[in-house]
Protein backbone atom coordinates (compact mmCIF):
# COMPACT_ATOMS: atom_id res chain seq x y z
CA UNK A 1 0.00 0.00 0.00
CA UNK A 2 2.68 2.63 1.07
CA UNK A 3 4.86 1.73 -1.99
CA UNK A 4 1.92 2.10 -4.41
CA UNK A 5 1.36 5.65 -2.95
CA UNK A 6 4.59 6.18 -2.60
CA UNK A 7 5.09 5.72 -6.88
CA UNK A 8 2.02 7.47 -7.49
CA UNK A 9 3.57 10.52 -5.71
CA UNK A 10 6.75 10.39 -7.64
CA UNK A 11 4.70 9.74 -11.20
CA UNK A 12 3.26 13.27 -9.67
CA UNK A 13 5.67 15.13 -9.28
CA UNK A 14 6.97 14.83 -12.35
CA UNK A 15 3.65 15.33 -13.92
CA UNK A 16 3.02 18.25 -12.47
CA UNK A 17 6.50 19.01 -13.44
CA UNK A 18 5.07 18.90 -16.68
CA UNK A 19 1.54 21.01 -16.08
CA UNK A 20 3.36 23.65 -14.21
CA UNK A 21 5.95 24.22 -16.74
CA UNK A 22 3.28 24.98 -19.11
CA UNK A 23 1.44 27.54 -16.68
CA UNK A 24 4.62 29.40 -16.40
CA UNK A 25 5.57 29.87 -19.86
CA UNK A 26 2.31 28.95 -21.82
CA UNK A 27 0.95 32.74 -21.69
CA UNK A 28 4.12 33.96 -22.35
CA UNK A 29 4.55 31.76 -25.08
CA UNK A 30 1.29 32.93 -26.53
CA UNK A 31 1.77 36.49 -25.73
CA UNK A 32 4.59 36.28 -28.56
CA UNK A 33 3.27 34.57 -30.85
CA UNK A 34 -0.76 35.40 -30.54
CA UNK A 35 -1.45 39.03 -32.45
CA UNK A 36 -4.34 39.39 -30.08
CA UNK A 37 -3.51 39.59 -26.66
CA UNK A 38 -6.92 38.53 -25.28
CA UNK A 39 -5.26 34.82 -27.29
CA UNK A 40 -2.23 34.91 -25.32
CA UNK A 41 -3.37 32.56 -22.79
CA UNK A 42 -4.87 29.69 -25.92
CA UNK A 43 -2.25 27.44 -24.84
CA UNK A 44 -2.94 27.03 -21.43
CA UNK A 45 -6.38 26.81 -22.34
CA UNK A 46 -5.42 24.11 -24.80
CA UNK A 47 -4.16 22.14 -21.83
CA UNK A 48 -7.22 22.34 -20.24
CA UNK A 49 -9.37 21.48 -23.17
CA UNK A 50 -7.55 18.11 -23.60
CA UNK A 51 -7.86 17.27 -19.91
CA UNK A 52 -11.66 17.86 -20.23
CA UNK A 53 -12.01 16.07 -23.62
CA UNK A 54 -9.90 12.91 -22.82
CA UNK A 55 -11.09 12.72 -18.82
CA UNK A 56 -13.90 10.43 -19.27
CA UNK A 57 -12.79 8.34 -22.17
CA UNK A 58 -9.67 8.05 -20.12
CA UNK A 59 -11.29 6.41 -17.32
CA UNK A 60 -13.75 4.41 -18.77
CA UNK A 61 -10.08 2.91 -20.89
CA UNK A 62 -8.65 2.32 -18.02
CA UNK A 63 -11.64 0.53 -16.57
CA UNK A 64 -10.95 -2.12 -19.44
CA UNK A 65 -6.96 -2.22 -19.39
CA UNK A 66 -6.52 -1.28 -15.79
CA UNK A 67 -4.25 1.79 -14.12
CA UNK A 68 -0.43 0.94 -15.29
CA UNK A 69 -1.56 0.38 -19.06
CA UNK A 70 -3.60 3.49 -19.02
CA UNK A 71 -1.00 5.96 -16.96
CA UNK A 72 1.70 5.01 -19.12
CA UNK A 73 0.07 6.12 -22.25
CA UNK A 74 -0.96 9.00 -21.06
CA UNK A 75 2.72 10.25 -20.32
CA UNK A 76 3.65 9.10 -23.64
CA UNK A 77 0.86 11.67 -24.94
CA UNK A 78 2.73 14.39 -22.79
CA UNK A 79 5.96 13.77 -24.47
CA UNK A 80 4.25 13.97 -27.94
CA UNK A 81 2.77 17.50 -26.47
CA UNK A 82 6.33 18.76 -25.23
CA UNK A 83 7.95 18.04 -28.85
CA UNK A 84 4.60 19.42 -31.03
CA UNK A 85 4.66 22.69 -28.63
CA UNK A 86 8.35 22.97 -29.12
CA UNK A 87 7.68 22.71 -32.69
CA UNK A 88 4.99 25.17 -33.09
CA UNK A 89 7.10 28.02 -30.95
CA UNK A 90 9.90 27.35 -33.20
CA UNK A 91 8.02 27.40 -36.63
CA UNK A 92 6.06 30.64 -35.28
CA UNK A 93 2.30 29.17 -34.74
CA UNK A 94 0.21 29.97 -32.26
CA UNK A 95 -2.85 27.12 -32.90
CA UNK A 96 0.47 23.94 -33.50
CA UNK A 97 1.45 24.83 -29.47
CA UNK A 98 -1.92 24.78 -28.74
CA UNK A 99 -2.27 21.15 -30.09
CA UNK A 100 0.70 20.17 -28.20
CA UNK A 101 -0.75 21.78 -25.11
CA UNK A 102 -3.45 19.92 -25.67
CA UNK A 103 -1.57 16.47 -25.82
CA UNK A 104 -0.01 17.52 -22.26
CA UNK A 105 -3.88 17.56 -21.13
CA UNK A 106 -4.26 14.80 -22.08
CA UNK A 107 -1.20 13.71 -20.12
CA UNK A 108 -3.20 15.52 -16.90
CA UNK A 109 -6.51 13.94 -17.64
CA UNK A 110 -4.44 10.30 -16.85
CA UNK A 111 -2.78 11.53 -14.26
CA UNK A 112 -5.72 12.86 -12.44
CA UNK A 113 -6.26 9.16 -11.40
CA UNK A 114 -3.33 9.11 -9.76
CA UNK A 115 -4.89 10.26 -6.46
CA UNK A 116 -7.97 8.08 -6.94
CA UNK A 117 -5.59 4.90 -7.39
CA UNK A 118 -4.08 5.64 -4.11
CA UNK A 119 -7.34 5.68 -2.68
CA UNK A 120 -8.13 2.75 -3.69
CA UNK A 121 -5.04 1.05 -2.66
CA UNK A 122 -5.09 2.16 1.01
CA UNK A 123 -7.74 1.04 3.18
CA UNK A 124 -10.04 3.57 5.23
CA UNK A 125 -7.85 4.58 7.82
CA UNK A 126 -5.27 5.32 5.71
CA UNK A 127 -7.67 7.39 2.34
CA UNK A 128 -7.49 10.74 3.37
CA UNK A 129 -3.60 10.82 3.73
CA UNK A 130 -2.35 8.42 0.89
CA UNK A 131 -4.69 11.36 -1.44
CA UNK A 132 -2.99 14.15 0.39
CA UNK A 133 0.82 12.28 -0.25
CA UNK A 134 0.00 11.85 -4.04
CA UNK A 135 -0.90 15.15 -4.43
CA UNK A 136 2.21 16.29 -2.05
CA UNK A 137 4.27 14.92 -5.00
CA UNK A 138 3.80 18.31 -6.67
CA UNK A 139 5.90 19.69 -4.30
CA UNK A 140 8.82 19.08 -5.89
CA UNK A 141 7.40 20.83 -9.11
CA UNK A 142 7.31 23.62 -7.41
CA UNK A 143 10.39 23.63 -7.61
CA UNK A 144 11.24 21.87 -10.91
CA UNK A 145 8.47 23.61 -13.05
CA UNK A 146 9.50 27.56 -12.81
CA UNK A 147 13.51 26.30 -12.80
CA UNK A 148 13.10 24.05 -15.62
CA UNK A 149 11.26 26.94 -17.47
CA UNK A 150 13.39 29.45 -16.92
CA UNK A 151 16.28 27.13 -17.97
CA UNK A 152 14.83 26.09 -21.37
CA UNK A 153 13.49 29.39 -22.06
CA UNK A 154 17.21 31.03 -23.59
CA UNK A 155 18.43 27.59 -23.90
CA UNK A 156 17.35 27.37 -27.75
CA UNK A 157 15.99 29.65 -30.73
CA UNK A 158 13.37 30.79 -30.59
CA UNK A 159 13.23 31.58 -26.67
CA UNK A 160 10.56 28.55 -25.06
CA UNK A 161 11.75 26.14 -27.74
CA UNK A 162 13.87 24.64 -24.73
CA UNK A 163 11.37 24.61 -22.35
CA UNK A 164 8.69 22.89 -23.76
CA UNK A 165 11.29 19.88 -25.12
CA UNK A 166 12.94 19.57 -21.15
CA UNK A 167 8.85 18.87 -21.00
CA UNK A 168 8.70 15.92 -23.22
CA UNK A 169 11.87 14.28 -21.09
CA UNK A 170 9.89 14.90 -17.82
CA UNK A 171 7.30 13.32 -19.14
CA UNK A 172 9.32 10.22 -20.84
CA UNK A 173 10.73 10.12 -17.36
CA UNK A 174 7.04 9.89 -15.91
CA UNK A 175 6.41 6.55 -17.96
CA UNK A 176 9.55 4.83 -16.60
CA UNK A 177 8.46 5.58 -13.06
CA UNK A 178 5.08 3.96 -14.27
CA UNK A 179 5.91 1.24 -15.27
CA UNK A 180 7.35 0.00 -12.07
CA UNK A 181 3.70 0.33 -10.82
CA UNK A 182 2.63 -2.82 -8.87
CA UNK A 183 -0.74 -4.60 -8.54
CA UNK A 184 -3.12 -2.19 -10.20
CA UNK A 185 -3.56 -4.00 -13.74
CA UNK A 186 -7.24 -4.50 -12.70
CA UNK A 187 -7.59 -1.58 -10.09
CA UNK A 188 -9.94 0.68 -12.40
CA UNK A 189 -12.55 -2.32 -13.35
CA UNK A 190 -14.82 -3.83 -10.48
CA UNK A 191 -14.76 -7.67 -10.06
CA UNK A 192 -17.28 -9.82 -12.01
CA UNK A 193 -18.87 -10.75 -8.45
CA UNK A 194 -19.57 -6.76 -7.92
CA UNK A 195 -23.19 -5.55 -8.72
CA UNK A 196 -22.93 -3.06 -11.62
CA UNK A 197 -24.15 -0.09 -9.29
CA UNK A 198 -26.81 3.11 -9.96
CA UNK A 199 -27.55 5.10 -12.39
CA UNK A 200 -25.18 7.77 -13.65
CA UNK A 201 -28.19 10.13 -13.10
CA UNK A 202 -28.22 8.13 -9.51
CA UNK A 203 -24.77 8.82 -8.38
CA UNK A 204 -23.92 12.58 -9.73
CA UNK A 205 -27.12 13.89 -7.97
CA UNK A 206 -26.27 13.00 -4.68
CA UNK A 207 -26.10 15.88 -2.62
CA UNK A 208 -22.68 15.24 -1.29
CA UNK A 209 -21.23 14.41 -4.25
CA UNK A 210 -22.43 17.58 -5.60
CA UNK A 211 -21.22 19.42 -2.82
CA UNK A 212 -17.62 17.58 -3.23
CA UNK A 213 -17.76 18.80 -7.16
CA UNK A 214 -18.80 22.24 -6.66
CA UNK A 215 -16.16 22.86 -3.85
CA UNK A 216 -13.59 20.97 -5.72
CA UNK A 217 -14.49 22.92 -9.22
CA UNK A 218 -14.72 25.92 -7.82
CA UNK A 219 -10.91 25.73 -6.16
CA UNK A 220 -9.82 24.93 -9.37
CA UNK A 221 -11.26 27.63 -11.24
CA UNK A 222 -10.09 30.25 -9.22
CA UNK A 223 -7.07 29.25 -8.85
CA UNK A 224 -6.50 28.33 -12.68
CA UNK A 225 -7.78 32.09 -13.45
CA UNK A 226 -5.89 33.93 -10.99
CA UNK A 227 -2.45 31.62 -11.78
CA UNK A 228 -3.09 32.06 -15.84
CA UNK A 229 -3.62 35.70 -15.24
CA UNK A 230 -0.35 36.56 -12.48
CA UNK A 231 2.81 36.26 -15.10
CA UNK A 232 1.15 38.57 -17.60
CA UNK A 233 -0.08 41.05 -15.27
CA UNK A 234 3.65 40.75 -13.65
CA UNK A 235 5.02 41.73 -17.00
CA UNK A 236 2.72 44.72 -17.35
CA UNK A 237 3.86 46.00 -13.90
CA UNK A 238 7.04 46.03 -14.94
CA UNK A 239 8.67 42.61 -13.52
CA UNK A 240 10.92 39.99 -15.31
CA UNK A 241 10.45 36.70 -16.31
CA UNK A 242 12.47 35.63 -13.32
CA UNK A 243 10.56 37.11 -11.16
CA UNK A 244 7.00 35.66 -12.43
CA UNK A 245 8.96 31.90 -12.37
CA UNK A 246 9.64 32.40 -8.82
CA UNK A 247 6.40 33.85 -7.80
CA UNK A 248 4.81 30.95 -9.61
CA UNK A 249 6.99 28.43 -7.48
CA UNK A 250 5.96 29.81 -4.20
CA UNK A 251 2.17 29.08 -5.43
CA UNK A 252 3.03 25.58 -6.75
CA UNK A 253 4.76 25.31 -3.12
CA UNK A 254 1.04 26.35 -1.30
CA UNK A 255 -0.68 24.33 -3.88
CA UNK A 256 1.44 21.10 -2.32
CA UNK A 257 2.88 21.43 0.72
CA UNK A 258 -0.16 21.52 2.42
CA UNK A 259 -0.96 17.98 1.32
CA UNK A 260 1.76 16.46 4.02
CA UNK A 261 -0.88 17.70 6.75
CA UNK A 262 -4.25 18.25 5.05
CA UNK A 263 -5.08 14.73 4.72
CA UNK A 264 -4.77 14.45 8.86
CA UNK A 265 -6.80 17.88 9.44
CA UNK A 266 -9.48 16.30 7.38
CA UNK A 267 -9.64 13.46 9.30
CA UNK A 268 -9.51 15.54 12.55
CA UNK A 269 -11.89 18.50 12.25
CA UNK A 270 -13.92 16.90 9.16
CA UNK A 271 -13.92 17.42 5.13
CA UNK A 272 -16.36 20.13 5.23
CA UNK A 273 -14.25 22.28 7.63
CA UNK A 274 -11.39 22.06 6.38
CA UNK A 275 -12.96 22.90 2.52
CA UNK A 276 -14.51 26.04 4.53
CA UNK A 277 -10.87 27.18 5.44
CA UNK A 278 -9.45 26.66 1.63
CA UNK A 279 -12.71 29.02 0.79
CA UNK A 280 -11.69 31.64 3.17
CA UNK A 281 -7.86 31.31 2.06
CA UNK A 282 -9.16 32.10 -1.37
CA UNK A 283 -10.82 35.13 -0.20
CA UNK A 284 -8.13 36.32 1.70
CA UNK A 285 -5.91 35.80 -2.06
CA UNK A 286 -8.56 38.04 -3.26
CA UNK A 287 -8.15 41.30 -0.63
CA UNK A 288 -4.26 40.82 -0.45
CA UNK A 289 -4.36 40.75 -4.61
CA UNK A 290 -6.08 43.89 -4.69
CA UNK A 291 -3.88 45.80 -2.53
CA UNK A 292 -1.02 46.01 -4.36
CA UNK A 293 1.37 45.01 -7.30
CA UNK A 294 4.30 44.34 -5.59
CA UNK A 295 6.47 41.45 -6.09
CA UNK A 296 5.50 40.87 -1.81
CA UNK A 297 2.04 41.26 -3.07
CA UNK A 298 1.88 38.99 -5.76
CA UNK A 299 3.87 35.75 -4.05
CA UNK A 300 1.43 36.27 -0.98
CA UNK A 301 -1.49 36.28 -2.82
CA UNK A 302 -0.57 33.26 -4.73
CA UNK A 303 0.87 31.39 -1.83
CA UNK A 304 -2.84 31.69 -0.46
CA UNK A 305 -4.17 31.04 -3.38
CA UNK A 306 -2.55 27.60 -3.65
CA UNK A 307 -3.44 26.57 -0.10
CA UNK A 308 -6.69 27.12 -0.29
CA UNK A 309 -6.80 25.33 -3.53
CA UNK A 310 -4.93 22.63 -1.49
CA UNK A 311 -8.05 22.55 1.07
CA UNK A 312 -10.80 22.31 -1.54
CA UNK A 313 -9.25 20.21 -3.89
CA UNK A 314 -8.08 17.41 -1.01
CA UNK A 315 -11.13 17.69 0.89
CA UNK A 316 -13.51 17.81 -2.28
CA UNK A 317 -11.28 14.07 -3.56
CA UNK A 318 -12.28 12.78 -0.18
CA UNK A 319 -16.12 13.60 -0.39
CA UNK A 320 -16.63 12.21 -3.36
CA UNK A 321 -14.44 9.05 -2.62
CA UNK A 322 -17.97 7.90 0.09
CA UNK A 323 -20.40 8.58 -2.33
CA UNK A 324 -19.74 5.81 -5.23
CA UNK A 325 -19.38 2.20 -4.80
CA UNK A 326 -16.46 0.49 -6.34
CA UNK A 327 -18.39 -0.87 -9.32
CA UNK A 328 -19.37 3.29 -9.65
CA UNK A 329 -16.05 4.73 -9.66
CA UNK A 330 -15.16 4.79 -13.38
CA UNK A 331 -18.28 7.03 -13.93
CA UNK A 332 -18.16 8.61 -11.10
CA UNK A 333 -14.46 9.80 -11.11
CA UNK A 334 -14.44 11.21 -14.50
CA UNK A 335 -17.39 13.11 -14.36
CA UNK A 336 -15.88 15.07 -11.70
CA UNK A 337 -12.77 15.51 -13.27
CA UNK A 338 -14.54 16.53 -16.79
CA UNK A 339 -16.69 19.07 -14.97
CA UNK A 340 -13.66 20.46 -13.14
CA UNK A 341 -11.60 20.85 -16.17
CA UNK A 342 -14.13 22.07 -18.09
CA UNK A 343 -14.21 25.22 -15.55
CA UNK A 344 -10.70 25.33 -15.33
CA UNK A 345 -10.38 25.40 -19.22
CA UNK A 346 -13.14 28.30 -18.87
CA UNK A 347 -11.19 30.02 -16.44
CA UNK A 348 -7.76 29.50 -18.32
CA UNK A 349 -9.87 30.96 -21.65
CA UNK A 350 -11.26 34.01 -19.53
CA UNK A 351 -7.85 35.07 -17.90
CA UNK A 352 -6.30 36.78 -20.69
CA UNK A 353 -9.02 38.65 -21.66
CA UNK A 354 -10.15 39.62 -18.35
CA UNK A 355 -6.76 40.63 -17.04
CA UNK A 356 -6.08 42.79 -20.25
CA UNK A 357 -9.48 44.53 -19.84
CA UNK A 358 -10.36 44.73 -16.12
CA UNK A 359 -6.56 44.83 -14.86
CA UNK A 360 -5.36 42.26 -11.83
CA UNK A 361 -7.66 44.27 -9.23
CA UNK A 362 -10.70 44.25 -10.34
CA UNK A 363 -10.06 40.61 -12.19
CA UNK A 364 -9.61 39.58 -8.54
CA UNK A 365 -12.13 41.47 -6.76
CA UNK A 366 -15.03 39.29 -9.49
CA UNK A 367 -13.99 36.17 -7.92
CA UNK A 368 -15.83 37.14 -4.64
CA UNK A 369 -18.95 35.99 -5.29
CA UNK A 370 -18.21 32.39 -6.35
CA UNK A 371 -16.16 32.31 -3.17
CA UNK A 372 -19.36 33.12 -1.23
CA UNK A 373 -21.51 31.01 -3.37
CA UNK A 374 -19.39 27.70 -2.33
CA UNK A 375 -18.95 29.36 1.55
CA UNK A 376 -22.84 29.01 1.05
CA UNK A 377 -22.84 25.59 0.06
CA UNK A 378 -20.39 24.31 2.55
CA UNK A 379 -22.13 25.71 5.54
CA UNK A 380 -25.40 24.50 4.28
CA UNK A 381 -24.34 20.54 4.09
CA UNK A 382 -21.96 21.23 7.23
CA UNK A 383 -25.07 22.48 9.21
CA UNK A 384 -27.46 19.87 7.37
CA UNK A 385 -25.09 16.96 8.79
CA UNK A 386 -24.77 18.29 12.20
CA UNK A 387 -28.50 18.29 12.49
CA UNK A 388 -28.71 14.27 10.95
CA UNK A 389 -26.36 14.15 13.52
CA UNK A 390 -28.16 15.06 16.20
CA UNK A 391 -31.23 13.84 15.34
CA UNK A 392 -29.70 10.08 14.86
CA UNK A 393 -28.59 10.67 18.83
CA UNK A 394 -31.56 11.83 20.00
CA UNK A 395 -33.77 8.60 18.62
CA UNK A 396 -34.31 5.90 21.68
CA UNK A 397 -32.15 3.69 22.68
CA UNK A 398 -29.62 5.41 20.29
CA UNK A 399 -27.67 7.08 23.71
CA UNK A 400 -27.27 3.75 25.43
CA UNK A 401 -25.72 2.18 22.30
CA UNK A 402 -23.50 5.41 21.98
CA UNK A 403 -22.29 4.82 25.62
CA UNK A 404 -21.49 1.02 25.22
CA UNK A 405 -19.75 1.83 21.95
CA UNK A 406 -17.74 4.38 23.89
CA UNK A 407 -17.28 1.86 27.06
CA UNK A 408 -16.28 -1.01 24.30
CA UNK A 409 -13.46 1.10 22.87
CA UNK A 410 -12.14 2.11 26.45
CA UNK A 411 -8.85 0.80 27.66
CA UNK A 412 -9.29 -2.48 29.99
CA UNK A 413 -7.30 -1.69 33.34
CA UNK A 414 -6.47 -4.44 35.56
CA UNK A 415 -6.41 -4.83 39.21
CA UNK A 416 -3.15 -3.64 41.16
Amino acid sequence: MHRQVATLATAQAIFQTASTLVMTVGGLAGAALARDPALATLPIAGMFLGTAAVTFPASLWMARVGRRAGFVAGAFLGVAGGVIAAAGVFIGSLWLLAAGTFLVGAYQAFAQFYRFAAGEAADEAFRPRAIALVLAGGVAAAFLGPWLARVGGPLLEPVYVGSFLLLALASLLGAGVLMTLRGSETAGAPSQDEPRGRPWLGIVTQPSYLVALFGAATGYGVMILAMAATPIAMLHHDHELGAAATVIQFHVLGMFAPSFFSGSLISRFGVRRVMLAGVALMGLHVAVAASGVGFGTFAAALVLLGVGWNFLYVGGTTLLTTTYAPAERGRAQATNDMIIFVVGLLSSLAAGAMVERFGWRDMNLMLLPWLAAAGLVLVWQEARAVTGAARQEARPGARARSCQARRSKRPKIGRL
